[in-house]
């Protein structure tokens, strides 16, 4: 009878201690996954360039996963001041960045004017209405911009077609679109006969025909500030995406796309 019980003793000690075992072995093995998530909103015009970087700098920075909230930057910017959870906001447009400075949801310090683009007259590669040049713009019967309340590339195009004094004039005939990716597309589907773009969309399309660049006079220069959005969770990590967009390879890929280098 002793023996049975020394038994049962010894067995209930063993999976007692295995139990043991097993618990600090779940303690000591690391948590699955672990990486940190950065959102970034961005102007669409920044798609091809940014998709480009984040391959490089996650392959850098393994620990570091980096999510793009794409859009026009005005509308991005509704979206940051009503307290969507972004950590950094790189806009097309600077009175959209200024405006969360203003808020104190950006500190000026801790954003850089990082790149510029150009705007361009595109029509559709079949086109047989003989535009030439932006003052041909008559010659057409839909044109599409941006809309220029939330999307800075509409807004640059209602400045050039009013300092050309050719808004008033066409206004009727304006097809306004919720991005410059959006123009882009109705002009390479021929639902329009002309669209005011970025350089740097337009160089990525097979299907439009560049005609003529707009005057910087014609417009407010056309530059892209980038900032980390204040009161980080991650702050660290933001800020080591932050630097990674101005290193030499990334400034390299922003070139590549059409972008110029303002640092």
């Amino acid at each position: 009878m002793k023996k049975t019980y020394l038994m049962i003793f010894l067995m209930m000690m063993l999976v007692m201690a295995g139990a043991g075992c097993s618990s600090d072995e779940t303690e000591m093995k690391p948590q699955a996954g672990g990486k940190v998530e950065l959102t970034v909103s961005a102007a669409v015009s920044l798609q091809d360039a940014l998709n480009d970087i984040k391959k490089s700098f996650e392959k850098e920075n393994a620990n570091v996963e980096v999510h793009y909230n794409f859009g026009a930057s005005g509308a991005l910017q509704q979206q940051i001041s009503q307290g969507a959870p972004v950590d950094l906001f790189f806009s097309a447009a600077e009175d959209k960045f200024d405006k969360l400075i203003e808020e104190d949801l950006i500190e000026e310090k801790k954003g850089i004017d990082l790149v510029g683009n150009d705007l361009v007259l595109v029509v559709p590669k079949d086109s047989k209405k003989g535009i030439g040049s932006l003052e041909d713009l008559t010659k057409a019967d839909k044109i599409s911009i941006g809309t220029p309340e939330s999307v800075p590339a509409g807004q640059y195009a209602k400045q050039t077609l009013e300092n050309m004094n050719l808004f008033k004039e066409m206004e009727d005939r304006l097809v306004y679109a919720k991005d410059v990716r959006q123009v882009l597309t109705y002009v390479e589907t021929g639902n329009v006969d002309a669209g005011l773009v970025y350089k740097t969309d337009a160089l990525n399309s097979s299907k439009v025909e560049v005609i003529a660049a707009a005057q910087g006079d014609l417009h407010d220069p056309i530059i892209y500030p980038v900032g980390m959005i204040n009161n980080l969770d991650h702050a660290k990590e933001a800020k080591l995406f932050y630097d990674y967009l101005q290193t030499e390879a990334s400034m390299k890929i922003f070139e590549k796309y059409g972008f110029k280098n303002l640092k």
